[in-house]
């Protein structure tokens, strides 16, 4: 290798195990209950730590810090609609994360993914961003998608920049790809968004036996529009209005231009029936009008 190409190649990798580096730290690991555990990314110097809602379902969330230390947290906020939830923990002058602007983003970027999977502690994936959320006039923030290896135990931790900059919260795998929350969406939850329109569940896109997506329901918020609607555990969503959905970002890009009170209708799968149903989308707080 020429000596100028060794220097290069070096220099790209001292410059990754910087920002690998600054991942770690603001990389905390999470235990909730004797058997749930993920990662969290710790979001402000005060103790603010965000994680995904289904890695705290269970007992009293321990966070462990990159230092070794673990301190209990309480559960602040959570939202299983939106796979979020914030946690806080009696430390401060903590290194925190600094978001990043996904509009920036642009399809092939490098990107890193930082956890505890598999019981291995700060684990760094490489991969690239496959695309985008969708942004513009009466859209809102969806999904982060990117072609990097994840396993259980990632859920929660931050995809970065090359930067080291948080595009989002890894959340899920999808068709082998890495699905994160948006660190839009993220601020969005931290500052309270109660007004945007609910469907009260908990969905996991899947692919359709018979071709084509659709959205496993995992959970059914209780007074929800899905449980308004007699939708259960199980059930498969298809379509709405009759039109399948197109993407795994389907369903998220017509609640994100829904409001509280419009109806939808919605077809669905249950067991070996194809079944419809009206859901009246409601507010975060349960309510059928936003305030």
């Amino acid at each position: 290798m020429p000596d100028g190409a060794f220097a290069g190649h070096a220099r790209i990798q001292d410059e990754l195990s910087a920002v690998g580096e600054t991942l770690r730290r603001v990389t905390a690991e999470i235990r909730s209950g004797s058997r749930s555990h993920g990662s969290g990314v710790i979001w402000s110097e005060d103790g603010l730590v965000v994680t995904n809602a289904h890695v705290v379902r269970g007992g009293e969330p321990l966070v462990r810090l990159w230092d070794g230390r673990a301190l209990p947290a309480l559960i602040v906020n959570r939202d299983p609609s939106r796979d979020l939830a914030a946690l806080r923990i009696s430390a401060r002058g903590l290194t925190h994360a600094v978001p990043a602007e996904s509009r920036d983003l642009t399809a092939g970027a490098l990107v890193l993914a930082m956890g505890h999977p598999l019981g291995v502690r700060g684990a760094l994936a490489l991969g690239v961003l496959h695309n985008a959320p969708a942004h513009g006039r009466g859209t809102r923030p969806r999904w982060v998608r990117a072609d990097v290896r994840l396993a259980p135990g990632n859920s929660g931790g931050p995809l970065a920049d090359a930067r080291g900059h948080v595009l989002g919260i890894n959340t899920m795998i999808v068709g082998g790809l890495a699905y994160a929350v948006p660190s839009d969406a993220v601020a969005r939850f931290l500052e309270g968004d109660a007004t945007r329109a609910t469907l009260g569940a908990l969905l996991r896109p899947a692919t359709l036996r018979a071709g084509g997506l659709g959205y496993v329901v995992l959970r059914v918020l209780p007074g929800g529009a899905a449980a308004e609607a007699a939708l259960a555990v199980g059930d498969v969503l298809t379509a709405i209005g009759g039109i399948p959905f197109n993407g795994p970002d389907a369903l998220p890009g017509a609640l994100g231009e829904a409001r509280p009170g419009d109806r939808l209708r919605l077809q669905f799968v249950r067991g070996f029936e194809r079944l419809e149903r009206e859901v009246v989308l409601r507010d975060a707080a349960g309510r059928t009008r936003a305030a």
